[in-house]
């Protein structure tokens, strides 16, 4: 196992532990069903990734593990955002939890919110692995010979990641049966619409053959609306 991939990794594990922490810490128990439910989904998503990508796509996983060169210095500011907006969803969560802010979210609806946010978890996997420049940060990777990558999800959307990362951020507070989280989710998710246009914007000006696939496949991020 290359130094990447163990740092990419040892990233990963510190992400779910921190998480975790957010999650209890907050609401100051332990047997917060939304939470041990998130969790479990969450890692099962790693396990599912991780069983993919370390057999055929260890160089995507290096490539995700670092900052690389020409890495766009708005996209770190929408990164810190993302990651401020991720952890005050989940502190808030778990407040309303323990004071009961707001008033309970119906159980199945948040049962239909952790179905729905498993049944998109998929499509985050399948751009990864149909994309092998699916980097964590918005860079043109000319050290690797980026390329337009047209296959898999890609034939239907132009960032098939990001839109499963929408559907996630949606379903979250539901999930985890806060409203108050509501207020963060909405943060992340203008900042993703944010992110989506100027990582296109920039895929059309500064890598060749984008332009031309843009105008084959015409949405950015929902099909048939935008």
């Amino acid at each position: 196992m290359s130094p990447a991939i163990r740092k990419r990794l040892v990233q990963i594990g510190f992400l779910v532990i921190i998480q975790a922490v957010a999650l209890f810490t907050s609401a100051w128990k332990r047997n917060w069903w939304n939470a041990w439910a998130y969790l479990g989904l969450y890692l099962a998503l790693l396990a599912f990734n991780a069983l993919i990508l370390l057999g055929k796509h260890k160089d995507l996983v290096e490539e995700r593990s670092q900052v690389g060169e020409g890495a766009k210095s708005w996209d770190k500011v929408i990164g810190i955002i993302t990651g401020i907006g991720g952890f005050a969803c989940l502190i808030l969560a778990g407040l309303d939890e323990r004071f009961g802010w707001a008033g309970s979210i119906p159980f199945w609806i948040q049962v239909a919110a952790f179905v729905l946010m498993g049944l998109t978890y998929p499509l985050f996997t399948w751009a990864m692995v149909s994309n092998k420049y699916f980097s964590t940060i918005v860079r043109i990777q000319k050290d690797r010979g980026h390329t337009v990558q047209t296959g898999g999800p890609y034939r239907f959307v132009r960032h098939p990641g990001y839109l499963s990362l929408l559907c996630s951020y949606i379903t979250l507070p539901i999930a985890l049966g806060s409203l108050w989280a509501c207020i963060p989710m909405a943060l992340l998710v203008v900042n993703l619409f944010i992110r989506t246009a100027l990582e296109d914007r920039t895929l059309q000006n500064e890598l060749d053959g984008y332009k031309e696939y843009a105008r084959r496949v015409r949405y950015r991020l929902i099909p048939g609306i935008w």
